[in-house]
């Protein structure tokens, strides 16, 4: 069941592959977060995680902000009803045009994470005669566990920039009459599960601002990220309390005190999100039992990608003993398998499977490799069903070419 609906249901209705989401859950998340934080916290949703729009609606009208990293994002959460002084803007390669249009609209923060990018955004602010608020994105040089692929904080990253340099950006920033310097901002990266990190990036942070408060610089936004871990096999649970606390406490800690931000994606809509695929195929090679279904890596990166194991389970109950099998795709690409060695029990031709905790990183990661139309994605609630977004067709798969 997905709320007061059967799978299989949806699958019959929908056809396969199809993404399901459950508003309650996505909703139980967002309270969990409110109920954590301090009331006037910034709690941000990192758009990039889910961008539907009936999905941006809900948390937009449920008073959350939006972290950003396009162009193409900002306009579906303007459009989604996201208020400008709620939306911050992230990612190490911003283009005039999308500074132009964060101006344009007025929103809290972009989160500067080079000394050009800096200039290019003073230079742009200047020639629309307006002013863009600013954080400095810094890189506190932690390792966490987790994939590398989705650390982002470690010395050698991409994002942000070392204390010492946030340190001149941020003086800059403060000092230039096209820019008024909001605060700081960091982030560790995905799927961690502990509070030692926060704890130390929280420090790094409130130390670098209380330098900024001695040279009379007040920073009036503490920008910690996300990264609050799902366990795809539902077995750990986030440390929400604890890592509340301790941001908390180097927010309030500063003369002002600092607001308190937070930008989690994941956290708040991979639980809600089921990806629901068909049978099509069983087969055996040397040593591997195979299922082959309708879903691919296409459709569902994260297993290919980044090692992920979603826990997958029959949409009807079968009878007989689990044994390991390889889920396989219908790409043609050897990395193209949705589990292995996931315990199932048998299973015909026609079955129907679902993947769990997809409700992140799924669709939003989705392509048209192997000229695949991308699926469908319905939001259940309670026992109402939406079409949320239409299966692309073969019509508008060819429509893309000239």
């Amino acid at each position: 069941m997905i709320e007061g609906v059967e799978a299989e249901a949806l699958a019959r209705r929908f056809g396969t592959p199809l993404y399901a989401y459950s508003k309650a859950l996505i909703r139980a998340r967002w309270e969990e977060l409110v109920a954590a934080f301090p009331a006037g916290s910034l709690i941000g949703y990192a758009v990039k995680a889910n961008s539907n729009p009936a999905i941006l609606s809900l948390l937009a009208r449920w008073g959350a902000g939006a972290e950003l990293v396009s162009g193409g994002e900002l306009a579906l959460a303007l459009k989604a009803g996201f208020q400008p002084p709620k939306i911050v803007f992230s990612g190490v390669g911003k283009t005039q045009a999308e500074m132009r249009a964060g101006i344009r609209k007025g929103i809290l923060a972009f989160n500067v994470e080079s000394e050009e990018e800096l200039s290019l955004l003073i230079k742009t602010a200047r020639g629309m005669g307006r002013r863009a608020r600013v954080s400095i994105r810094v890189n506190p040089a932690i390792a966490i566990s987790t994939h590398p692929h989705i650390a982002t904080a470690t010395a050698r990253s991409k994002f942000g920039v070392s204390p010492r340099e946030a340190l001149r950006l941020s003086l800059r920033a403060a000092r230039d009459p096209s820019l008024s310097f909001v605060g700081l901002h960091s982030h560790l990266g995905s799927q961690i599960f502990e509070a030692r990190p926060y704890e130390r990036e929280s420090r790094i942070l409130a130390d670098l601002a209380r330098t900024l408060s001695s040279r009379g610089i007040p920073v009036k936004l503490l920008d910690f990220g996300g990264g609050f871990g799902v366990d795809e096999s539902g077995r750990r649970r986030f440390p929400l309390e604890s890592v509340s606390r301790v941001l908390s406490r180097a927010a309030g800690s500063l003369s002002g005190p600092a607001r308190l931000a937070v930008e989690p994606g994941r956290f708040l809509v991979a639980e809600s999100g089921t990806l629901l695929t068909r049978l099509l195929y069983r087969k055996e090679t040397i040593g591997r039992r195979l299922l082959v279904v309708d879903a691919g890596m296409n459709d569902f990166v994260r297993p290919a990608l980044y090692g992920a194991r979603h826990a997958i389970l029959p949409a009807r109950r079968r009878p007989g003993p689990r044994t390991p099998v390889d889920v396989a795709g219908p790409v043609c690409e050897s990395a193209d398998f949705l589990a292995r060695g996931m315990r199932l029990p048998p299973l015909e031709p026609g079955d129907v499977l679902a993947i769990l905790n997809a409700g992140a990183y799924g669709f939003s990661m989705g392509s048209n490799y192997n000229s695949r139309p991308r699926p469908a994605e319905v939001l259940v609630d309670g026992r109402e069903v939406r079409l949320i977004r239409r299966r692309q067709s073969g019509a508008e798969l060819l429509g893309c070419y000239p």
